[in-house]
């Protein structure tokens, strides 16, 4: 009789067909969530299911998009974003005269747009485009694509939801003028190398299911992504309990500066 098919043997097996490494997420979280895809399609074992992902592109993309997190608002938590637009800018305009910015996790785009528009009605000037990263190719379509649900742009202030989206029956267009503001681009946070000389990185609720080594890594990947005094916005769940032997210090909450 065959052996059964180890995780070991699953997540090695995995990262040959999809290029995504399970080793950096929590193995508990994870396995829960792979169950759970593997009995919606009533497949028993982890050798079944990756003959199915070679075999099958719809089914490989469905459970990608499963296993990621990909949530996303557009100025989710707006306290926090009124810090940002207030105190952290200005601060980081009497360092530079231009900001450069990158929304990495950016799931459908809310975020990146949300930074867009901010930068637009308040004049901010940009140090080219804001780039936008995720691990998943789906997500990153459809944020190119820029349309979203009613119930997708109901933070979205009055003023800029008339001036930036056009009314599409129930759904609403982000305007080309904000597209254009934005790159999108498919990243691996955890392994593949970062630009630099960022001013302001948000990397907020991409974390939940990472190891704490996985963490430390990618904190440590930011801090040397940022120019000095360059600000790192976070989630309102996370706290970066090493900021200092990363190099980094809190400035308020849920922002922490390059030292």
């Amino acid at each position: 009789m065959p052996a059964v098919k180890t995780w070991e043997w699953f997540v090695t097996n995995f990262e040959q067909i999809s290029k995504i490494d399970l080793t950096f997420y929590k193995r508990p979280q994870m396995e829960r969530r792979i169950s759970s895809f593997m009995r919606s399609l009533e497949i028993n074992d982890y050798e079944e299911f990756i003959l199915v992902l070679r075999k099958d592109k719809d089914v490989l993309e469905r459970f990608v998009l499963h296993i990621t997190i990909n949530v996303s608002e557009f100025f989710r938590n707006n306290n926090h974003w009124q810090k940002l637009s207030g105190d952290i800018i200005s601060d980081l305009l009497k360092q530079r005269n231009k900001i450069k910015i990158w929304s990495a996790g950016c799931s459908t785009g809310e975020e990146a747009y949300s930074l867009a528009m901010l930068a637009l009605a308040d004049n901010l000037p940009l140090d080219g485009k804001i780039l936008a990263t995720d691990i998943d190719r789906g997500v990153l379509e459809k944020a190119d694509i820029g349309l979203y649900s009613k119930k997708a742009v109901e933070n979205v202030p009055a003023s800029y939801l008339k001036k930036y989206f056009t009314q599409q029956g129930d759904f609403y267009r982000i305007n080309d003028e904000i597209k254009s503001m934005v790159t999108f681009k498919r990243q691996d946070l955890l392994k593949d190398r970062f630009d630099d000389g960022f001013d302001l990185i948000l990397c907020r609720n991409v974390v939940i299911y990472f190891t704490e080594d996985s963490k430390n890594l990618l904190y440590k990947k930011f801090s040397g992504a940022m120019r000095a005094k360059g600000v790192l916005f976070i989630g309102s769940t996370e706290q970066i309990f090493q900021a200092q032997e990363l190099g980094l210090s809190s400035v308020a909450t849920f922002f922490y500066q390059k030292q």
